[in-house]
């Protein structure tokens, strides 16, 4: 036994030094990336030309709107999907200590063994001469005690990773638990751009529900004058009835609105992770201006910026690593088991050590042959869920860089269009100003009056819109980007 101690390091040290790792290891793709986004040339040439980054700008700083961020504080708390993925990447994170603990040695233990062993004379040779010689020829046909063992006893069992099954093993689970970090940051991200998004519509709608109610009360006041016109003869009730219509459409948008503004507010509050309740809002929609003073970057930055991307990309990673795992499973295995404890077939001298004790240590060489075409196939399979793993790669990289450059177009677009509709606002306000005043003078009929409030209500609504739909358009712009992810933020997903 002391000459076995003796020679197995020195085994184990030749088997380290033989030993490869089969399989290639991960190399990044060709993706053939532009040097620069496509479309919104004017505002990356004129708004978006800051020193930060847009991707490494908090959310607090980047919307600088207090109650905004409270929610989104709340929502990070509160949220269902994000204590979801909590969990996630705690099992991920179990997933990947097991790995690691696959290199070292199992080991068990008995703690104590009684054996009672029965054989009857016919069972083998040595059953049949015990029998002879107890009983002559006379074998008895019934069960007799052949031998009674006690023990106690430790076992221990290494696979030795010579050809990198357990380190590729290994890679796929940290492969896999960085990749459930990608996926929470991904969730937050795509948190963050909801509730934004979400609270914006609702100041839109708060904003539209004043103009609603500015234009019912104009129609109220429109409808007076035509009374008091009809009552001194100059107006049918043809003008009272249409002008009455009138002042009911411009009602009717009122619980419209109201109805919206409420969905909205229920959708935020499950985005929170709470029970519909009414909240408070001091934003208002025509003080809102998101900085844009953030340069964009470029698409390469997007493998690590965005979550999803940076996902995508360790799913590669992991098949990448399994197909290591079933090209390692067609070679030749070895393990070394070893054992040691006390054995004795008297129950006193069970625990005497140097009557009862016993070691022994073996190797074992498993080489696969009626598994071969098995483990082929599940090799072959590996390398082409490896090959669909970088097609979903190039996928996302290439989405995300779609995303960028349509979000550039449009808010580019989005600034053209809200300037025009200002513009036709002031036209159409001050047109509605004038028509009252000549229709109070009778130098307009109520027709004219009607159709210039409807065209400034409409507008009015429009520009309201428009000026949501720009938010919008920047805060896709700062999701796309995978903006928001600081050091302190890669922290609290740790």
């Amino acid at each position: 036994m002391n000459h076995t101690k003796r020679l197995l390091p020195i085994f184990i040290m030749l088997l380290a030094a033989v030993s490869c790792k089969v399989g290639e290891n991960y190399t990044r793709p060709d993706l053939d990336l532009p040097e620069e986004y496509y479309g919104g040339e004017k505002l990356q040439d004129s708004v978006f030309v800051g020193e930060n980054e847009i991707a490494t700008i908090n959310w607090k700083e980047f919307f600088k709107d207090s109650t905004l961020n409270a929610l989104i504080d709340a929502a990070l708390a509160g949220n269902f999907d994000m204590q979801k993925v909590s969990k996630q990447i705690e099992i991920a994170n179990e997933g990947f200590l097991q790995s690691k603990a696959n290199f070292l040695p199992s080991l068990g233990a008995n703690p104590a063994e009684f054996r009672r062993e029965y054989f009857g004379g016919n069972f083998n040779n040595y059953g049949s001469n015990r029998s002879r010689r107890n009983h002559g020829e006379n074998i008895p046909k019934t069960f007799y005690t052949e031998n009674l063992v006690y023990a106690v006893s430790l076992q221990s069992s290494w696979e030795i990773d010579i050809w990198g099954k357990l380190r590729w093993q290994k890679d796929a689970a940290l492969a896999e638990y960085m990749q459930s970090r990608e996926f929470k940051k991904a969730v937050q991200t795509a948190l963050v751009a909801e509730i934004a998004s979400t609270y914006f519509n609702i100041l839109m709608l708060k904003s539209q529900m004043t103009v609603a109610k500015r234009n019912y009360d104009l129609s109220l006041n429109t409808l007076k004058v035509v009374n008091l016109q009809y009552e001194a003869g100059e107006n049918t009730a043809l003008a009272i009835q249409q002008t009455e219509s009138q002042m009911l459409r411009a009602k009717s948008l009122i619980p419209q609105l109201e109805k919206a503004y409420a969905i909205q507010e229920n959708k935020l509050n499950n985005l929170l992770g709470r029970s519909p309740q009414e909240i408070e809002y001091k934003g208002v929609l025509d003080q809102l201006a998101l900085d844009s003073s953030y340069s964009t970057g470029v698409p390469l930055e997007l493998i690590q910026n965005r979550p999803d991307v940076a996902a995508s990309e360790l799913d590669l990673v992991a098949s990448n690593a399994r197909v290591g795992i079933n090209k390692a499973m067609r070679y030749p295995s070895l393990s070394i088991n070893a054992s040691t404890g006390l054995n004795s077939m008297s129950f006193s001298n069970v625990f005497d050590p140097l009557g009862s004790g016993f070691a022994m240590i073996n190797g074992a060489l498993f080489q696969p042959i009626f598994q071969n075409r098995k483990l082929k196939t599940r090799h072959r399979i590996a390398i082409k869920e490896r090959e669909i793993a970088e097609i979903d790669f190039k996928e996302k990289v290439t989405l995300a860089v779609t995303e960028v450059s349509s979000a550039l177009v449009s808010i580019e677009k989005l600034e053209e269009e809200y300037t025009i509709a200002q513009e036709r606002m002031r036209v159409t306000t001050k047109g509605m100003a004038n028509a009252f005043l000549l229709f109070e003078s009778g130098f307009a009929n109520y027709l004219e009056i009607i159709n210039a409030q409807e065209d400034a209500l409409q507008n009015q609504l429009e520009v309201v819109q428009l000026k949501m739909q720009l938010i919008l358009a920047k805060v896709e712009l700062y999701r796309s980007l995978g903006g928001g992810w600081t050091a302190e933020e890669q922290e609290a997903v740790d």
